[in-house]
């Protein structure tokens, strides 16, 4: 039995470029032909299933060289009730030849497909319905998201309908069948009125238009997953009701056939049942939608219109409708529409929203405005640099969809039991039924069916399906709130098993950038004079340190004069006139070369480089005038930060290019663990991978380029949103803001995420175990007691209701440290999240 499908090869451009990519995939086992298509970009491939698959191809035109087309699609799936439902449809999904793999989120209710381009959306949309779930089609043109949320909307009316007739026929039933039996001068007055088989009667008019109206539903869904060899939650409702309710409608239409006092009816336990089983799924759907409102809030910050300049012209347009390069008017107070560069104003704007950060940030001509931020006093016009999908906005949403839809490592615990669970359910209720009746005595029969019904309804696995997905939907969504975005649930539960936190310096823990910190004037010279001496000295200079020795003397004010016969000594220093007066400035080696003594400054020039300052000398007309200081300056918050994740019960290391005795200066300034020092840029992963060869986890969090193999390296990557583009796309975790506090927030948060799904496991797993033999009435022996099938169904509902409840106590977390101000120009974050 062979397989043919088509591969999309990207990166040809010749016959050699065929003829490579052919052999290659004909070397790969159990292929039995390969032809390629140049102009096509396709390859057609014959192969033997047993001993390969679409993944070992794909792979091989990667090895080759070469860019396997491999295309995702997500679709809505409405009807799935329990994790088996979940199972049945990934398997279904699976079994489409081309598709690689299929991901099915029973809390957001969406497949992800990875799948080759020769299959279709109507072909997966089509598995799925023959799976026995419906697929919600999108109109062109309509919101995909807006229209799956309507569709949940519709289903949460429709079962609140449902809810409300099933209790108006079973609520009655109940009182009818169960007061009776409580108070004995009804149960009389009855008697005398109404015979037993009128009464059963009754009882059936009142069963009936819920077995067969809002009952209904568990028929469908249970016949359609035994009919796929995948018996459901739908199935376990469907069996046990229709045991209840068959063996009452015999008794009442034939009594005869049954033994002396064996021919009881049952008829509230199946109303009951249904009406309670439909409650429950009403309480998960309203607390799935609780659950999605952080993804709710960051869908209402998009504003809806836009004044946007054309012709001189200002025009209100639907954000739609605004394109790449128009340029934007808004006004104090209202919502920026989309990502651009200021090209006029001054104002500040409150990016909250986006970063997590409370502090507005001051914009002028050239900085960056994010959409869906809020303008403040000032009038701003720019350019609209990112528009639609491409926004930061659209971006963070894509990414927090992808990391609630995802599966982290400890959900497969979950699917493993639950690809067993239910056939092991069938088993256990079909011995409870013969054991009851062949050990019950007279009443073997009754006790056998109502034993049985309650085992089937008992063992519902719907809080299993919705331990994990729904903790990490909260969990993904409260993060970004706090402008964390995980890219991924297994990123969410990998950073809480993590031991060490490497820290990059430069950019991450300092800002990057040097800047002036100290300046010490000698007796006889004034110290503003000296500054603005030496920074008109500097101001012809590109170097870093003179642009930081000119930011600081504009910084107080100081006006800068034009510098004459400048002279810049490579390795030392420079020398200018300004003013008349001959200035001169530079490292230590540069006033020895020019015959001054320095050693007045020894004491201080020691002590700023156990700082980790680099120690500058100025000589004015000749003369030794001040002792500068130049550092990297350290970010705000990063000493809070590593506090934090100390009392974490983390070890941090810095990773930099410094000196050692540079570097262990800023580490002891910050209470810093661990640090490597002098590591070229191309040796940062293997830095990373020094610490993890001491048998520990390693979180690494950069900004740069050349972070970016150190990001890749790590266990778990976390980039400064702030950062380059490239560390962002590495990265597994992204830090809106260039805030260090984000790192001990999210590690609090993934424990915290972690932590509520362990308990949703363990309460879903313990409550069938313990349950299942008390509803097959391993009490009863011993006790006498017995449990209900009406109970049974209220504890089966209470079961997801808790689950659910209890992923929604993430909302209220509270992160160990508030971020600070945001910085004035976010670069990276707006183009890469």
């Amino acid at each position: 039995m062979t397989k043919t499908i088509e591969l999309g090869v990207q990166g040809m451009t010749c016959a050699s470029c065929v003829g490579r990519v052919e052999r290659g995939l004909k070397k790969v086992e159990g292929v039995q032909e390969a032809s390629v298509n140049l102009a096509t970009e396709r390859a057609t491939v014959t192969y033997d299933p047993a001993l390969t698959g679409p993944e070992a191809l794909l792979d091989k035109v990667r090895d080759v060289g070469y860019d396997p087309v491999v295309t995702e699609t997500q679709l809505g799936v409405q009807g799935m009730t329990c994790a088996n439902c979940v199972s049945r449809v990934e398997r279904a999904l699976k079994r489409v030849d081309g598709v690689l793999s299929a991901s099915v989120n029973l809390a957001t209710e969406r497949a992800t497909v990875r799948h080759l381009p020769s299959v279709s959306r109507a072909e997966l949309r089509a598995t799925i319905q023959d799976a026995g779930y419906e697929v919600p089609e999108v109109q062109a043109g309509q919101d995909p998201a807006e229209h799956e949320r309507t569709a949940r909307e519709h289903e949460r009316l429709t079962l609140r309908r449902s809810v409300a007739w099933s209790a108006a026929f079973a609520v009655p039933l109940l009182l009818l069948a169960m007061v009776p039996m409580l108070y004995m001068p009804l149960h009389m007055w009855l008697g005398e009125r109404l015979s037993p088989q009128a009464l059963n009667v009754l009882m059936l008019a009142l069963a009936a238009p819920v077995q067969f109206g809002p009952g209904r539903r568990f028929y469908r869904l249970g016949w359609a997953s035994l009919r796929h060899g995948s018996p459901d939650m739908n199935t376990l409702v469907m069996t046990g009701t229709t045991a209840a309710f068959g063996y009452s409608l015999l008794v009442t239409l034939a009594p005869g056939l049954f033994p002396p006092g064996t021919a009881h009816v049952y008829f509230e336990a199946s109303a009951v049942v249904i009406t309670l089983i439909l409650l429950g799924k009403y309480f998960e759907l309203v607390a799935k939608g609780r659950s999605s409102e952080a993804m709710k809030a960051l869908l209402s910050l998009q504003a809806k219109t836009a004044r946007v300049i054309r012709a001189g012209q200002e025009l209100d347009l639907p954000v739609d409708e605004v394109q790449v390069g128009d340029i934007i008017a808004v006004r104090p107070g209202e919502k920026i529409p989309v990502d651009g560069e200021v090209l006029g104003g001054h104002s500040y704007v409150d990016e909250s929203m986006i970063t997590g950060e409370a502090v507005p940030v001051a914009k002028a001509a050239g900085a960056a405005v994010v959409g869906a931020t809020i303008n403040g006093t000032g009038a701003l016009t720019f350019r609209a640099t990112r528009v639609g999908a491409d926004t930061a906005l659209a971006q963070i949403i894509r990414l927090v969809e992808t990391a609630q839809g995802s599966k982290p490592p400890i959900q497969g615990l979950a699917d493993r039991v639950v690809s067993v669970f239910v056939p092991v359910v069938l088993a256990i209720a079909a011995l409870t039924f013969m054991a009851w009746l062949l050990l019950g005595g007279p009443q073997a029969l009754s006790y056998a069916l109502v034993n049985t019904v309650a085992v089937l309804i008992i063992a519902c696995p719907c809080a299993m399906g919705l331990a994990t997905p729904t903790s990490v939907m909260v969990g993904t969504g409260k993060a970004a709130e706090l402008g964390v975005l995980f890219r991924s649930g297994a990123a969410l539960e990998a950073l809480q098993g993590v031991q060490v936190v490497a820290l990059d310096k430069t950019g991450t823990l300092t800002q990057g950038h040097p800047a002036l910190t100290d300046l010490q004037p000698t007796l006889g010279f004034d110290r503003t004079e000296v500054l603005q001496l030496v920074a008109s000295a500097e101001g012809p200079s590109e170097h870093p340190v003179a642009r930081a020795i000119v930011d600081a003397a504009r910084a107080e004010g100081l006006p800068l004069s034009p510098a004459q016969h400048f002279e810049a000594v490579p390795g030392f220093g420079l020398e200018a006139q300004v003013d008349g007066r001959r200035v001169q400035v530079g490292a230590d080696r540069y006033l020895t070369r020019l015959g001054l003594d320095i050693t007045p400054f020894g004491a201080q020039a020691a002590a700023l480089g156990h700082q980790g300052k680099t120690p500058l000398y100025v000589a004015i007309d000749g003369q030794l005038a001040a002792i500068a200081a130049v550092a990297d300056p350290i970010k705000a918050g990063s000493r809070e930060a590593v506090r934090a994740l100390h009392a974490l019960g983390l070890r941090v290391a810095m990773i930099t290019g410094d000196h050692g005795v540079t570097a262990r200066a800023i580490a002891d300034q910050l209470g810093i663990d661990e640090v490597l020092a002098e590591v070229l840029p191309s040796g940062k992963s293997e830095a990373v991978q020094q610490l993890q060869a001491a048998g520990q986890r390693v979180a690494f969090v950069g900004d740069g380029i050349n972070d970016a193999p150190a990001l890749a390296q790590a266990d778990v990557g976390l980039a400064i949103g702030t950062g380059t583009d490239v560390a962002v796309e590495t990265a597994d975790v992204i830090l809106m803001s260039g805030d260090l506090r984000g790192v001990p927030n999210a590690v609090a948060l993934s424990r915290s995420t972690l932590r509520n799904i362990r308990l949703n496991l363990f309460w879903a797993f313990a409550y069938n175990v313990l349950l299942i033999p008390v509803a097959a009435g391993a009490l009863f022996p011993a006790f006498g007691w017995l449990l209900s099938p009406v109970l049974a169904a209220a504890a089966m509902g209470f079961s997801s209701v808790f689950v659910l409840t209890n992923a929604l106590r993430l909302r209220r977390f509270h992160p160990p440290l508030r971020p600070g101000p945001a910085p004035a120009t976010p670069r990276a974050a707006l183009s890469s999240v």
